[in-house]
């Protein structure tokens, strides 16, 4: 008890109550101090609760706690008969009966606080059944209990968020993250935008842009439409060969089928679906219903917390236990009457887990055919998507076979070309290569003969002009040169301008030529070029024409197909049932009563004055029955009467017999007399 008082004053002086009690005072409460703190309690778990009990009638107070407490699923310990001690204990006050309470709720404050804030929303209002007649009533109860649904549902929405880990940090850097990311894109709009304005014909740019944006999402939207229509298609085509092959099913039941094996098969598919009907579905069914009723039942139970379990687990322990001392009591009785009785119960189950054996072996191959069959539709469809048809057989197969080497020699001969300007390009590239290379060779070598002969190139004639600008001005600055020497220094430099001049001449009219070439070859390789992207594209565009084409006639020719077999079967149909109108018509009109006995209308009449010829016996002798039930029941118990008077004769002779041995009956006068 000290160990709980400590509990209870600890929590009390931690936030939010904040007591400040020690052991002493905590004791010395009174019980209206102490229904006070228990009340403090109860407000921190449900808010409503928030009330100075001084200002409330006792009675209502016991009440208000007492339902929130049945709410929060406490129980009083010991016994149902305790219960009326502990409301009365609850009224005034009493210190054994607030300590438990508040020592339990404040162990799972926080549990409490859920518990108490879903049942403000999940504890559902009894409506009287009367009340429900009304239709108004009736919606607006209906509207209340699927908003408790829609709130369940929510709850464990927000719970699950709850324990995802986000946090509203983490979301509040993504949001200022997204909104950095956000302005910089907004401020390289605009230099894209400035950028753009600079450009001339820049309307019309992004009018063509637009333009493409557009058209690029007309092509998505297109091919989006492209494959739900290819999964339309698919799904049509499994459609078909589902129905082709219960058409070939049919066929194949009806190739070998006479009355009596159509009678058996359906008689035995008859027992199995009265079976499966009336004794392993109803089982199943109510197997499920029972599981659903459990669910159900846990559901609308509130939250558990650890105690609540294990007091659960203790009560099925102890039933277990009782249920085994009932199964022991029962197998010392040992009665013969069960033991003989349990043996054909034992055989009973048996035969019934066989049975179910079997069924359940026989639904799995039912299933496990459906699902070869589907293996079989999805094979077949897998085949025709990698070649446009269905597999062929016969003659079928010969037309494809030689219509395919028709297109295989085209191919070839596609291939071929293809091959010779894929050679030919190649050419062209290397040709490309080996004048790049030769052009860098040239330059390469004029390098070395310049800078053989004393020159850094005509490239570098300006430096060198310049060079001799500045020597130029030197000399002019310096002082004490004469005219003479500037002039001589003048025409050695002219000279030396002009003797690399000549030099470099031949080998600038040599590059020249080059040059000129070099763009010949490579106008020539363009020419080459755009030749060769002609002719792929107008090959490519000449492929998928063809192809367009082919994919058509192969769509007709499957719809033709499909078409002429569908005709034919009607036709079929028709031509049996018009045989089947003639040949009764024949019989009818016949004037062979042989051949007429074989129509079937005669057939039927005959059937039907038989079977009313039949009925009006059984009438008659319903009617002979009933008149001649009471005289025969009356002559039987007569005759049965009479067995008995003769048996009862039978035993006064035997023991007559068994008299003669002691003495002798003599009959005179209508008297019996016993002479020994």
């Amino acid at each position: 008890m000290s160990d709980q008082i400590k509990f209870i004053v600890d929590n009390l002086n931690k936030e939010p109550f904040r007591k400040n009690y020690n052991l002493i005072t905590f004791d010395s409460l009174e019980p209206m101090q102490l229904l006070q703190v228990l009340n403090d309690v109860l407000a921190e778990i449900d808010p409503k609760q928030v009330v100075d009990i001084r200002e409330e009638m006792p009675e209502q107070t016991a009440k208000r706690m007492l339902s929130l407490l049945g709410i929060l699923k406490y129980k009083p310990p010991g016994n149902a008969a305790d219960m009326s001690t502990f409301r009365q204990g609850l009224v005034i006050g009493s210190k054994p009966v607030i300590y438990p309470v508040l020592h339990w709720l404040l162990q799972r404050t926080s549990e409490l606080k859920k518990r108490a804030y879903l049942a403000r929303f999940l504890i559902k209002l009894e409506v009287p059944s009367e009340f429900l007649q009304d239709e108004t009533v009736a919606d607006t109860n209906k509207q209340y209990e699927d908003l408790m649904e829609a709130f369940k549902t929510l709850h464990k929405e927000c719970e699950q968020l709850k324990t995802s880990g986000f946090s509203t940090a983490e979301i509040r850097r993504d949001i200022s993250a997204m909104e950095e990311e956000k302005d910089q894109l907004i401020k390289r709009v605009e230099r894209l935008k400035k950028r753009v304005e600079a450009v001339q014909n820049h309307q019309r740019m992004l009018k063509i842009a637009r333009q493409l944006r557009v058209e690029k999402e007309r092509e998505e939207f297109l091919a989006q439409q492209k494959q739900e229509q290819k999964n339309q298609l698919f799904h049509a085509v499994q459609r078909l060969q589902r129905i082709q092959n219960q058409l070939k099913s049919m066929r194949h039941a009806a190739a070998d089928a006479t009355p009596e094996s159509l009678m058996k098969r359906l008689e035995e598919e008859i027992k199995f679906n009265s079976y499966m009907v009336t004794e392993k579905f109803p089982k199943e069914l109510e197997n499920k219903k029972k599981e659903l009723h459990f669910l159900q039942k846990v559901v609308s139970e509130p939250a558990m917390g650890h105690s609540d379990l294990l007091e659960l687990e203790s009560k099925i322990n102890e039933i277990n236990t009782q249920i085994n001392q009932l199964i022991e009591k029962k197998m010392m009785r040992n009665e013969p009457i069960e033991g003989k009785l349990s043996l054909y119960r034992q055989q009973a189950s048996i035969i019934s887990r066989k049975k179910e054996a079997k069924a359940e072996e026989l639904q799995e191959a039912k299933e496990k055919l459906a699902n070869l069959e589907r293996e079989v539709s999805v094979k077949t469809s897998q085949t025709r998507e990698f070649d446009g048809t269905e597999v062929l057989k016969g003659d079928e197969f010969k037309r494809y076979v030689s219509k395919l080497r028709s297109k295989s020699t085209v191919f070839k001969k596609k291939h071929q070309i293809i091959a010779e300007f894929k050679a030919e390009f190649g050419l062209l590239q290397r040709t490309e290569e080996l004048l790049k290379q030769r052009h860098e060779n040239i330059q390469h070598q004029l390098q070395t003969i310049e800078e053989k002969r004393g020159i850094s190139g005509y490239s570098y004639t300006q430096e060198e002009l310049e060079r001799v600008s500045a020597l130029k001005s030197e000399v002019d600055e310096m002082k004490g040169r004469t005219l003479d020497d500037m002039s001589e220094m003048v025409k050695k430099l002219n000279s030396l301008v002009s003797e690399k001049k000549s030099a470099l001449a031949p080998i600038i009219k040599e590059l020249r030529q080059l040059r000129q070439k070099c763009q010949e070859l490579t106008q020539e390789c363009d020419e080459k070029k755009s030749q060769y992207d002609s002719c792929a594209a107008g090959l490519e565009s000449n492929r998928s024409k063809l192809e367009q084409e082919v994919r058509g006639l192969r769509e007709e020719c499957l719809q033709e197909e499909s078409r002429y077999h569908y005709i034919n079967c009607m036709i079929k149909n028709l031509e049996v049932q018009l045989r089947r109108a003639t040949d009764e018509m024949k019989a009818y009109v016949s004037s062979d009563q042989q051949e007429k006995r074989k129509a079937i209308r005669e057939q039927y009449t005959k059937n039907i004055a038989e079977q009313e010829n039949l009925g009006k016996k059984l009438r008659e002798k319903q009617k002979a029955v009933r008149e001649s039930h009471g005289p025969n029941m009356k002559q039987a118990k007569m005759w049965h009467d009479f067995e008995q008077l003769m048996e009862c004769k039978k035993q006064c002779f035997l023991k007559q017999q068994t008299q003669t041995s002691i003495g002798q009956v003599i009959q005179e006068g209508g008297e019996d007399r016993l002479i020994l």
